[in-house]
């Protein structure tokens, strides 16, 4: 006799890859500087502008609310808002907060940033490639 079995457990699918992620640094600095805020914040901000020597700029700012299109990202506590039209530019970037003698601020690590100019400020940004756009659509490969 032949018994014909079923899998009738759901797939589990890990998450896709955040879009963007920040640094504990980051996450911290944005906390403290949140908490001073005389009105409530929905989240930070983040987008990219044409301009400056190399041809773009980051943008950063407080959001008192989501706005249509907006990707979410929650990141070590701090609501991420990235722009419609950044998402392509911000595909895998980390924030970080660097502190040192002279200066201190947000950076921006962003595999798609292929130059910056020598202010530190304008940079040059490819859109993700359609592999990296395949790879936020798998599931993490956790073998390697």
């Amino acid at each position: 006799m032949t018994t014909e079995t079923t899998d009738t457990s759901e797939t589990s699918q890990e998450p896709r890859p955040k879009l963007m992620r920040l640094t504990e640094a980051a996450a911290e600095r944005v906390k403290e500087i949140m908490a001073r805020s005389e009105k409530p914040i929905a989240g930070v901000r983040i987008g990219v502008k044409n301009g400056g020597c190399a041809g773009m700029e980051y943008t950063m700012e407080y959001a008192e609310e989501v706005a249509p299109g907006d990707e979410v990202v929650e990141d070590r506590g701090v609501r991420i808002l990235i722009e419609p039209k950044a998402v392509l530019f911000l595909l895998g970037t980390e924030m970080d907060y660097k502190t040192s003698k002279l200066e201190s601020g947000f950076v921006f690590n962003n595999p798609n940033q292929t130059s910056a100019c020598g202010c530190g400020i304008s940079v040059e940004i490819k859109p993700a490639s359609p592999e990296q756009l395949e790879a936020m659509k798998r599931p993490f490969d956790i073998s390697s």
